[in-house]
């Protein structure tokens, strides 16, 4: 991983990242291990050999929950197991989805109800419930995955883009409600960011072509170039920071 910039006010942080299994997620919790945050984290596959890499590593190890988070009560109870061993949550990083591609005239209601669960409804919950905690600590700071996908109008796939837009719209709700609590609620909108999924089912070489194209910085996006956004925004780095979307996409769309 590139070297990152320390964050002090991370060392110790009681961290709770959904999906930091693999992908950005995996890229997330290596940059959040690094700053000496005691990051417990939830993935629908094992993830054991992972975490004995991250200590091996990082010398520091993190807390793997298996949970499918569209499975709320499994979702809550991991979030008060990591609460348990890690002391009350301080950061949330809502990051899992699935963008899985579809057609409107083929979405059934099972798979409607599904994007939603997993790219949306989880979101919220996992807010919900990390909240309390926040509040009785004097404050706490929120991150949740969006996606640049809504903000181009992209096809392939509405039921995401949908939930990518209701992300915005909650992170600006929770904002204000618990802005009085001293806990920040940002969004981060990476741009698209060539995982090893998106290189197996959908970065052929006339999409990658096409999107660069677009980009004002000539370089696709790897992982860990959403790790330094991400750190900025769960730390006091971004102190006065809240109701945001912070775009990391190489200058693909203009926001302001």
């Amino acid at each position: 991983m590139t070297e990152i910039p320390t964050y002090p006010d991370l060392a110790g942080a009681s961290v709770f990242l959904t999906g930091g299994g693999s992908g950005i997620g995996a890229a997330l919790t290596e940059g959040l291990l690094r700053q000496g945050a005691k990051v417990a984290f939830v993935g629908r596959s094992d993830a054991s050999a992972f975490v004995d890499q991250m200590e091996e590593e990082t010398g520091n190890r993190p807390l793997f929950i298996q949970c499918d988070i569209t499975d709320i009560p499994a979702l809550r109870a991991a979030i008060d197991r990591a609460a348990d061993a890690h002391g009350p949550i301080r950061v949330l990083v809502n990051n899992a989805a699935n963008d899985q591609r579809h057609q409107t005239e083929e979405v059934t209601e099972d798979f409607w109800d599904w994007a939603q669960a997993i790219n949306l409804k989880a979101y919220f919950f996992a807010c919900q419930a990390v909240i309390p905690g926040m509040r009785a600590a004097g404050g706490g700071r929120i991150v949740n995955f969006t996606s640049i996908s809504y903000m181009m109008g992209n096809s392939d796939y509405p039921a995401y883009t949908t939930a990518n837009s209701g992300i915005n719209g909650m992170t600006r709700s929770l904002a204000r409600e618990f802005g009085p609590d001293n806990i920040a609620v940002n969004a981060l909108a990476p741009g698209w960011v060539l995982t090893q999924k998106q290189l197996d089912k959908w970065a052929k070489p006339e999409a990658l072509e096409a999107h660069l194209a677009k980009q004002c910085l000539k370089e696709h996006l790897g992982p860990s170039d959403i790790v330094n956004p991400m750190l900025f925004l769960a730390s006091d780095a971004s102190r006065m920071m809240t109701g945001q979307a912070l775009v990391v996409d190489g200058g693909v769309v203009v926001t302001g």
